[in-house]
């Protein structure tokens, strides 16, 4: 576990969770929308979630503002978790339109709650696995899909939750947070999308 433990922590990145969501709504949900506007919400979705965050990351690690792409430090986190949630705003307010792409809009809003949250953690020094705030906040979604279509997801929700234990292993294994960090990072993404789902439910 230790030698795969580095890949799963970079390939659940919390940068990749808005990415993923999307990828699982255009999977698992009828949309009017044509292949070639699904190609252009993802595209906006990985210049804001994605390149944007890591052209932020370099300028803040040159002003020798962060050490690590994990910011392991409480005080290393909270620029890049003000970046995020104004990111996560801007996607959900402009690009994803709730009149448009609702289940999908209301995951962006339930993201920038555990932004915000996991932000003030960090005034009360409690960090929260932001790993787990993002795989947990998918297979919160994914249920929420489910339950909306009335559709058996029962693979893909095992798989889920079998991802869910197995990064926090990862995490644990490499000494990124404690196991209070990862309980507190699941119920804090998990929970977030439960507070939307009332929205769109």
């Amino acid at each position: 576990m230790k030698k795969v433990s580095p890949l799963f922590s970079y390939l659940f990145h919390p940068v990749f969770t808005p990415l993923y969501g999307a990828i699982l709504y255009f999977i698992l949900q009828d949309t009017s929308l044509e292949i070639r506007q699904i190609w252009l919400v993802l595209i906006q979705i990985i210049i804001i979630t994605i390149f944007i965050p890591i052209a932020f990351y370099y300028l803040l690690k040159s002003m020798g503002k962060i050490n690590s792409v994990m910011a392991s430090q409480i005080n290393e986190r909270k620029l890049p978790l003000v970046i995020q949630a104004v990111l996560l705003f801007i996607l959900a307010k402009d690009s994803i339109k709730v009149d448009v792409l609702e289940e999908l809009h209301y995951f962006f809003v339930g993201g920038l709650i555990s932004t915000v949250i996991s932000f003030v953690l960090l005034f009360v020094k409690m960090k929260s696995s932001l790993h787990l705030v993002g795989i947990s906040s998918l297979t919160a979604f994914v249920i929420g899909l489910s339950i909306s279509n009335q559709s058996n997801y029962l693979v893909l929700i095992s798989l889920m939750i079998l991802l869910n234990g197995i990064i926090s292993t990862s995490r644990l294994e490499m000494k990124a947070h404690t196991l209070k960090e990862v309980i507190v990072g699941f119920c804090v993404g998990f929970f977030s999308q439960l507070i939307v789902w009332k929205f769109w439910l």
